[in-house]
């Protein structure tokens, strides 16, 4: 069977002391919780510690070695055992319900730290990650945690005491038997740390596929429109299959690495057992132990190669766990590019001056700038547009005001004030963008509104929807403002949607406004209504206008024209068309068709 090569970016392949260390502050916090439930774990091995020695008990004394066996040592021995298992019965109902408890409530810090963390990531990141694999870190990959929190620490701490209380219980019986029984122990070991490094990678494998798997289904059914639309439905098929098919082989080679880590325990425990029947049988012979001595002592063996299997048992979890926390840290060690400098302050009273002060900027991992030496000032409540063929900058440039992204050179100044020493929160609080796909989030258009003002009344909501010329249409609906809009709006037309959009930013009221092609999209109908809608926002605000319909423009106060040299020309559309440069050529070849 060949092997499928994943590739995992992102991934750390950290050892488990890494992992380890950097877990234990979210146990940390249960610490307490975590100490009873230890407790309760050393309570549930006192049976298995005291029967060995009960059953040793009433054998001798039956063969008349020792005490005399009557009603009442058995008796006493029976109530002994009962009150420990009511003991016992206490202790795993705590361990069952408010350890698992503890587990969900680290899942759960876990996952809001993910995706506090995921929030501050900038555009680079999720340009260059599927949505369905960074969905698959924040949940799937943390179910296994809940368990691996609980499991972990009282598995390995029954172990030890188990282990270490056999050993000496084993060694008061006889020395050398423990020893030859224990010397398997070591090699066993070995044995189980390489299986479960080959077992580690195949949990990891299946951990990366399942997220690619995802991302596949993901593309096609929120893709599923253009699927029907060229009847693609074989290709799709024929996409899911091969990532169906490759997470099959991986689980497959997962199941072979771990029957050969089940079955290597096995052939462990037979070992362990043979040396017990024939060491201990030839000492029985010749007399270094008493028949109830050895009962106890396959009884001991027996719970030490229990322990032993359960921890190499728990060893599937323990991987999936650690699998699930190493993708989890992947996670939060993705570098959070933006972020507020320490001496950053809040930007209030925003007029809307703006200047680029030789300003560049290139994409992480490219060598040619984007941008390069732009030098502009916009006075307060100036309408500037924006223009230019494909992979001038435009977007770019607009997307460096709110910082989407940062600048590689030069800067940014708002108010006079540098954008790297404001605020993030601040800052995009006094910018509104619309852009040429809308996103309206799962729910009411009364939601989706109300998003840009978080608390905002139903009459500022309504105000807000007449502004952009939307109240008309919702009102219309037979829900009005509580209608259901769908996975990211499929329920609304591209002109309502815009609309929406538009409201939204009306809401938010910002003094700086950024229109990012956004009538590029809708039929002429539709663009005539949103445009009225787009003069009306843009109304005493300093706004960028990304234009395609060069028509939409001719009225900006300021027109800069952008190619790959920069900004080439600039003015208004009188002064340009006169220049006959490239603002003219672009008009004439596009602006007939615009009219």
């Amino acid at each position: 069977m060949s092997k499928t090569k994943i590739n995992d970016p992102g991934a750390h392949h950290a050892g488990s002391g890494a992992l380890i260390r950097r877990f234990l502050p979210y146990l940390a916090k249960y610490k307490m919780t975590l100490f009873l439930d230890l407790f309760c774990a050393a309570l549930t091995t006192l049976c298995d510690i005291v029967l060995p020695k009960i059953m040793s008990t009433i054998t001798n004394a039956a063969m008349g070695v020792g005490i005399t066996l009557t009603a009442g040592i058995v008796l006493r021995l029976a109530a002994l055992y009962f009150v420990l298992r009511i003991i016992d019965g206490a202790a795993s109902y705590y361990m069952s319900s408010i350890g698992h408890i503890m587990g969900v409530h680290i899942e759960t810090d876990m996952r809001r730290d993910a995706f506090d963390h995921l929030l501050k990531l900038d555009h680079t990141y999720y340009n260059n990650t599927k949505v369905g694999t960074i969905m698959g870190r924040i949940t799937n990959d943390l179910f296994d945690v809940t368990e691996f929190a609980h499991h972990c620490p009282e598995e390995f701490f029954i172990a030890a005491i188990k282990i270490v209380v056999s050993f000496i219980i084993l060694c008061r019986a006889s020395v050398p038997l423990t020893l030859a029984v224990f010397a398997c122990v070591p090699l066993m070991g070995v044995v189980s740390v390489y299986l479960n490094g080959r077992l580690r990678a195949r949990f990891r494998q299946q951990r990366v596929q399942i997220g690619e798997l995802n991302s596949t289904i993901e593309d096609s059914l929120l893709g599923q429109g253009v699927v029907k639309a060229f009847a693609a439905e074989d290709e799709e098929r024929e996409k899911f299959a091969k990532g169906n098919r490759d997470f099959e082989q991986i689980k497959t080679l997962g199941y072979y690495a771990m029957g050969a880590f089940n079955t290597s325990t096995r052939l462990f425990d037979g070992l362990m057992y043979l040396v017990v029947i024939l060491a201990g049988g030839l000492s029985l012979v010749y007399g270094k132990i008493t028949a109830g001595d050895l009962v106890a002592y396959m009884l001991y063996v027996t719970t030490l190669i229990a322990t032993i299997r359960r921890i190499v048992e728990f060893a599937e979890q323990f991987q999936r766990g650690m699998t699930g926390i190493e993708r989890f840290i992947e996670v939060m060690d993705a570098p959070v590019e933006i972020r507020d400098e320490p001496d950053a302050e809040e930007l209030k009273d925003v007029k809307g001056d703006i200047q680029f002060d030789h300003v560049s900027f290139r994409y992480s991992g490219v060598d040619e700038d984007v941008l390069t030496n732009i030098n502009l000032h916009v006075a307060p409540g100036q309408n500037i547009a924006l223009v230019g063929p494909s992979g001038g900058g435009k977007t770019t440039l607009c997307n460096l005001i709110p910082r989407f992204y940062e600048v590689t050179s030069g800067r940014i100044l708002i108010d006079g004030q540098d954008i790297k020493k404001i605020t993030l929160q601040s800052l995009r609080n006094q910018i509104g963008t619309v852009q040429q796909e809308v996103y309206l989030f799962s729910g009411t258009i009364y939601e989706n509104i109300g998003y840009g003002k978080p608390g905002a009344t139903q009459e500022e909501i309504i105000r807000a929807a007449k502004l952009a010329g939307a109240h008309e249409f919702i009102a219309d609906l037979p829900d009005g403002y509580n209608t259901y809009v769908g996975e990211r709006g499929v329920k609304l037309s591209g002109g309502q949607k815009q609309r929406v959009s538009i409201a939204r930013v009306f809401l938010k009221n910002p003094p700086v406004l950024i229109l990012d092609e956004a009538t590029s999209a809708l039929d002429n109908e539709s663009e005539k209504l949103v445009q009225r809608s787009l003069e009306e926002l843009a109304k005493g605000r300093t706004t960028f206008t990304i234009a395609h319909r060069l028509t939409t423009i001719r009225n900006a106060d300021l027109i800069l024209v952008l190619t790959e040299d920069g900004i080439v020309e600039k003015g208004t559309h009188q002064q340009l068309m006169a220049l006959g440069g490239v603002y003219h050529s672009l008009y004439s070849m596009y602006g007939a068709f615009d009219g």
